[in-house]
Order: structure tokens, then sequence, then C-alpha cells
């Protein structure tokens, strides 16, 4: 009698800690909807943290590209009109090679970061996709379908502009490799800048494409680039290299232009603008005559009025351009706080754009003196 008591007890204990317990089912679906729950916020702090490694590889590649465009600079001769030398070219391979390998090994760095954040973003999609399933297990609802997971972002920069920059390495590799001291300086000088100047301006494509410029900077290179490129077209078409419509954007059009203008006048074929294929289109517009000898003529004429009204030109404003004019715009540059190229580019029109509305605002009262006047003023 006893025994049997006692196992009537222990059973009546058993089935309240099996109750207690949320017995069978019920204690599994509880347990897996709070695994998926903490599966989702960790999800959610790894992609946090991945993001926040991939701004900071970012910034890190901005610096250093900003850095080997301004070692590349003084090879293309796009911002600082620096002229490179025989000296330059034999050197360059070594200046130039330190800073290459940092912002390749940066640009590595935020490849991998770009990888980190894909996987978190897919683990947060199934961890997601996960809870729901087990809110409905829970819930006694039907077990939701599972969604297709997200694409990840998109890369930083397109696989065109890395190919791109890649193209144009190689290029400035072999001309550099090319030239001997055999080699005429002239003849140098022309395949030197030209793949300079191509490599400079894939990097400095890439570096905007990255998203290395403020939304403020992004807008005024885009300004500049769209003014630059009209006065390319309409000084190709005056010369009769292009037929397209004059937009501003350096597409393809433009880039078969500026190379059938390099073809004409037996120079390196890089599409783009150096100093000698300026030269060659100039010299094309004023023997063109009527028009485009004109429109050339106007344009030099006007920049002389610019410089003598601000006080950069003593000469005569008859449309021809000289070394002196050179100076004396760069000169201008220096003041008005870009570089100093001695070309009319769009920084230089930016900046004197904004010293004429600078000038035009109402200048500001003078405050009040608070102090005894200075030595040697009167009133």
């Amino acid at each position: 009698m006893r025994l049997f008591v006692l196992v009537r007890a222990v059973c009546a204990v058993c089935a309240v800690t099996l109750a207690l317990a949320g017995c069978g089912d019920d204690d599994g679906g509880g347990t897996n909807l709070k695994r998926a729950q903490s599966r989702v916020t960790k999800a959610q702090e790894a992609l946090a943290d991945a993001k926040a490694e991939l701004a900071t590889k970012t910034t890190e590649f901005c610096t250093s590209a900003a850095t080997y465009i301004t070692a590349l600079d003084r090879y293309g001769d796009i911002l600082t009109g620096s002229a490179p030398t025989v000296g330059d070219v034999k050197d360059a391979g070594k200046s130039l090679a330190e800073p290459r390998d940092d912002v390749v090994a940066k640009a590595g760095a935020v490849t991998e970061a770009q990888r980190e954040v894909a996987g978190a973003e897919k683990e947060l999609a199934e961890a997601t996709a996960a809870l729901a399933v087990a809110q409905a297990q829970a819930s006694g609802q039907p077990t939701p379908s599972p969604s297709p997971a997200g694409s990840s972002a998109p890369p930083l920069v397109s696989g065109t502009t890395v190919n791109r920059v890649k193209q144009a390495d190689a290029d400035f590799t072999t001309a550099q490799q090319g030239i001997t001291d055999q080699t005429p300086l002239k003849q140098a000088s022309q395949q030197f800048n030209a793949a300079a100047v191509a490599l400079e301006m894939s990097w400095l494509r890439l570096f905007a494409e990255a998203g290395c410029l403020t939304d403020e900077q992004q807008k005024q290179a885009e300004t500049a680039v769209r003014t630059y490129t009209t006065a390319l077209q309409t000084s190709l078409a005056g010369a009769g290299y292009y037929q397209g419509e004059i937009d501003g954007v350096y597409g393809p059009a433009t880039v078969e232009a500026v190379s059938a203008l390099q073809k004409a006048h037996g120079l390196p074929v890089t599409g783009t603008v150096d100093k000698a294929t300026d030269a060659a289109l100039q010299a094309d517009l004023q023997a063109k005559g009527g028009v485009a000898a004109q429109q050339a003529t106007a344009s030099t004429a006007a920049v002389q009025q610019t410089l003598k009204l601000a006080g950069y030109w003593t000469g005569p404003v008859d449309g021809a351009w000289t070394p002196a004019l050179t100076e004396a715009l760069k000169n201008f540059q220096v003041a008005l706080g870009v570089p100093a190229t001695g070309t009319v580019d769009p920084a230089t029109i930016a900046a004197l754009q904004k010293a004429i509305a600078d000038a035009k605002q109402p200048a500001a009262p003078a405050p009040p003196a608070t102090g005894p006047p200075s030595p040697g003023r009167t009133g």
C-alpha cells in the first residue's frame, strides 16, 4: 500500500514538472524562436560592423588614391602644370612605385571588405527568414515560403573603369620602357606625357566613381568636366574632327574625334587631350581660318582682355597666344587659388565666376573700432 502511494506521488510530481516545462513541442517551439531572434540580432550586429569596416577601408583607399594621383600628376601635367624632364621619364618608375603599390593594396582591402558586407547581408537575410518560420510555428500559422535573398550592393567602381585603369597603367609602363637615350626628346616628351595623361584621367574617373568626393565636390567636378568637354567638342567640330552633338559628354564620339586628331598629327593615340594634342588642335583651328580661326582668336582675345582688366596683362589684346600670356595666366591662377596650368581650364573658369559673384555682393559694414588707432592712423 505504501509502495502504491509513493508511485502515485512520483507520477504527480512528473506531471507537474512536464506541465511547467511546456511539454513536448511547445518547449521546442519557444526555444527555436529565441534562437532565431538571437541569430537575427547577431547578424544585424555583424552587418553593422562589416559596413563600418568597409567605410574605413574606403576612406583609406581614397587618401591613398589622392596621394598617387598627385604623384602621377608630376608627369601627367593636368593639375600642376609642371613640365617633365628626361630625368623624370627615367625616374618615374621609382617615384611612382611606392604610392602605386599602396593604392593597389588599399583597393584590395576595399574589395575584401565588400565581400564581408555581402556575406553579412546574406546571413541576415537567412536569419530573418528563419525567424519568420519560427514565429509562424510558435503561433500555429502556416510556414511562410522562403523569399529570395536580396542582391548584394554593386561594387563601388564599375568593371569598365577598372579595366581602363589597368590598360592605361600597362600603356604607361610600355611608354616608359620604350623611351631610351636614343629617343628624340620631342618624341619622348609626347609619348610619355600622353601616356601619363591617359593614366591620370583614368584614375581621376575611378577616384570620383569610388565615392571619394563629397556630394558638393562631385557636383562641382561634373560641372567643370561638362564645361571643359563642351569647349573641346566645339573646337574639335570647328577643326573638322567632331560631327556629334555638342552635349558636354566625353563619350565615345569625343574620344574618337580626339583620336582622329592625334592620328592626323602623328601623336600617340590615347583619346585624351595632352599638351601636344591641344597644340595640334589650336594649330588646326588657326589653319582652317574663317569662323574657326575667328573663334580661336576671339577666345584668346577674351583671355587677354580679362587679364588686362584684372591687372595681370600689359600686352596687346590681339588674339595671339604667346609664352608671356601663358605666364600672365599662371600668375592670375595663383591669385585665384587654382592650379597654375597656364590654360583656361574648368577650375579657372569656376574660380573666376566665383570671384565675380563675390565681388557683386554688398560689402559688410566695418566693425566699430574698439581700441586706440594704430600708429600712423589719423582717422
